[in-house]
């Protein structure tokens, strides 16, 4: 689980998370199809890094789920996610799940986004896929709050 606020609506943020130019600027995905309402598909690659991680191999591939839950301007969760590597087997099934809280002050309007991504399995190449995605998911916020406090 990771959270940021932000300065931009929840409009903004949760448009983000679905717009093909913005995944690529923010989340510095090669493509995506991303469609925001129940049953639409979630799904996002990264080009394959140079270096390797000893467990999981090259790091990029692909992300992909289906919409199981969209309320626009506020949450949307991802089911049968899976991560599929370069190099290796899938990972998964897991959930990601996305909220926008706004935080209402006196201007301009913040947003609290909580991202949580959480799979059932224990093995070691799960854990290890967690230690590396955790902090994967905090720069990849602070490039979303980069990204929409300054466009």
């Amino acid at each position: 689980t990771c959270s940021i606020s932000i300065v931009a609506s929840p409009s903004r943020v949760m448009w983000a998370f679905f717009d093909p130019n913005a995944l690529t600027a923010w989340w510095q995905t090669s493509r995506s199809v991303t469609v925001p309402r129940v049953l639409g598909a979630y799904a996002v690659e990264w080009e394959p890094t140079d270096f390797k991680d000893e467990m999981l191999g090259r790091l990029g591939g692909a992300f992909h789920g289906t919409v199981m839950d969209y309320k626009p301007d506020r949450e949307f969760f991802v089911a049968e996610a899976f991560w599929l590597p370069p190099d290796g087997n899938p990972i998964g099934p897991m959930a990601l799940e996305v909220s926008c809280s706004p935080q209402r002050t006196k201007n301009p309007q913040i947003t609290l986004v909580k991202v949580m991504q959480r799979g059932s399995e224990d093995g070691d190449r799960w854990k290890r896929y967690y230690e590396v995605i955790a902090p994967g998911w905090d720069r990849a916020l602070q490039s979303l709050k980069r990204y929409l406090e300054s466009t």
